[in-house]
């Protein structure tokens, strides 16, 4: 069936990545690590624009760009140049930010993420290089702030702005194509995620018979979808009331979770671009294939990889490999354990109690991974028991031999399951005979009383068996 989208939506993202994991910023000297120092600690003339002050190309952020131009299956432009964008605001010092323009480093590329109907394919208008700004912080909301302070730390740093057509038509679908150019990212070794201003994402979204409006600095996955969320209804509600969408610029209050109108959308001429004086054209195309032969292996190939040579299901392999340190745990894990235990604990428990607690795979030993699995294949805990021990170590640390001695987890012997099931037969007669009468759900309670005397630590398909034996006999 195909998705319908009768109100004609369409979001187009402007991304703005951090090529964080270089050791200087984009045009000059400065050090990338100035997340955890003071502010204004980490310039120089070159990134506060002082007069006299001559920008220098970082090769290795072209380089870094080059890759996430080609894992986007973009096309690498011959040659490129950067130009001046030309606007005023109190975090640009020069009073103009050098980007690309006419010729950006990559351009007409793909993403395929799973859309509201079957796979979708974003398509990737172009990627740019550009330097960021400084970091403005307001004390208060932005709309009723008590005044703004600037840290220039940020200014310079190396930034790829990927900009798609609008060919997302739900707030689900925009944050799956993040997280897909997250994850794109992460296994390219390019950026952290973890760090503040590592991913902004600026949504252009619009219905049918209304202008499009931006929703500018959007910090995280969850905001996009939010923000969407909130613009699509804001919108919907001004056309029901015969109202008029304008052409705008709106800014995300993530703790209100509403979207605030800043400025009327400049245009393009606003700018007043121009060729950057101090940097000469470069001709990248000359490096293309010595950069494709860098690349590791990518989020759909390993999918594909996991799928073949472990032989595990397609849901488990997405799962898997949705995060590269999740991939990497995992394949430790099957070096040790029977393929499809492992996918299964890993995508299906571990994957899921480490979201719950906001933490990441790291959190976790595979040693600890590989004797919980063991455990349960060898029948020494169940798996009820297994996941108990997942997130003591989670929440308390531990060992997984530890946890189940000073818990009692270790399973019973069949005989003292066959004396439960015994004494809960006789104990719940009218329970017996209402499933011997056709109700199915009295089973459930009778095996829930044995698994209540056994204080869990019976195997739940296993009293299932022994209790309908039973029952029959």
């Amino acid at each position: 069936m195909a998705y319908k989208n009768p109100e004609g939506i369409m979001i187009g993202l402007e991304i703005h990545v951090q090529l964080n994991k270089l050791n200087s910023k984009m045009f000059c000297g400065c050090s990338t690590k100035y997340h955890e120092v003071e502010p204004n600690t980490h310039v120089c003339p070159v990134c506060l624009g002082l007069p006299g002050s001559m920008p220098v190309i970082n090769e290795q952020a072209v380089e870094s760009a080059m890759k996430v131009g080609l894992a986007l299956n973009c096309e690498i432009v011959q040659q490129t140049q950067f130009h001046r964008k030309n606007y005023y605001y109190p975090d640009l010092p020069k009073g103009f930010q050098i980007t690309q323009y006419d010729y950006p480093i990559a351009s007409k590329g793909r993403i395929v993420i799973e859309g509201e109907d079957g796979e979708l394919v974003v398509r990737i208008t172009r990627a740019h290089m550009e330097e960021d700004p400084g970091r403005l912080v307001h004390i208060g909301t932005i709309d009723k702030s008590r005044g703004t302070l600037i840290d220039y730390n940020r200014s310079g740093m190396a930034l790829l702005e990927i900009v798609t057509e609008p060919d997302l038509r739900s707030p689900k679908e925009a944050r799956r194509f993040l997280d897909k150019l997250r994850n794109i990212l992460e296994y390219l070794d390019v950026f952290d995620s973890t760090l503040e201003g590592a991913m902004r994402v600026d949504a252009n979204i619009s219905l049918a018979g209304g202008s499009r409006a931006e929703v500018k600095n959007i910090s995280s996955h969850k905001g996009a979808e939010r923000a969407l969320l909130y613009e699509i209804m804001r919108q919907k509600n001004l056309l029901r009331r015969g109202g008029k969408v304008i052409q705008e610029t709106r800014h995300f209050d993530e703790s209100r979770g509403v979207t605030i109108s800043l400025r009327t959308k400049e245009e393009e001429h606003d700018y007043r671009y121009f060729p950057e004086p101090d940097l000469v054209p470069m001709r990248v195309a000359d490096r293309t294939s010595g950069i494709l032969a860098m690349l590791p292996e990518l989020p759909d190939a390993k999918r594909e990889r996991f799928i073949s040579q472990y032989g595990i299901t397609d849901m488990h392999a997405k799962a898997l490999t949705s995060e590269i340190r999740i991939a990497d745990f995992y394949e430790q894990v099957a070096a040790k354990v029977e393929y499809k235990d492992g996918a299964a604990w890993v995508a299906d428990v571990l994957k899921g109690e480490l979201n719950y607690r906001d933490l990441t795979v790291e959190s976790f030993t595979v040693d600890n991974m590989v004797e919980i699995i063991k455990m349960v294949t060898h029948n020494s805990i169940t798996e009820k028991s297994a996941v108990d021990v997942i997130r003591t170590i989670l929440d308390h640390g531990g060992t997984p031999l530890d946890i189940v001695k000073e818990k009692g987890l270790l399973k019973v012997e069949d005989d003292v399951v066959s004396k439960a099931v015994f004494e809960v037969i006789n104990e719940n007669g009218k329970a017996v005979q209402d499933y011997l009468d056709g109700k199915e759900q009295s089973l459930n309670f009778l095996v829930g009383q044995v698994m209540k005397k056994t204080r869990g630590r019976a195997d739940a398909r296993d009293v299932r068996e022994i209790m309908l034996e039973r029952i029959k006999t």
